[in-house]
């Protein structure tokens, strides 16, 4: 599945805030564990800051779902 997340009224957000917006995870926690697992790619390389600043332009992967920062 490939969806947009447009960032309105700020420069960025978090990988792990946006795992939680999108509901792909739970909780915060299970973000957390997640991207310290290294289940999730940042513009094609694992991540595992959980409070990566994503900007316009990046592309996230979890799983079977990419999202894409619009501004």
């Amino acid at each position: 599945m490939i969806t947009e997340f447009e960032i309105k009224s700020q420069d960025y957000i978090t990988l792990n805030n946006l795992l939680k917006v999108l509901h792909l995870v739970g909780t915060g926690g299970e973000a957390n564990i997640r991207i310290s697992n290294g289940e999730v790619r940042v513009n094609g390389e694992v991540e595992t800051q959980k409070r990566k600043k994503l900007r316009a332009g990046d592309k996230v992967e979890f799983h079977k779902t990419i999202v894409r920062i619009i501004a």
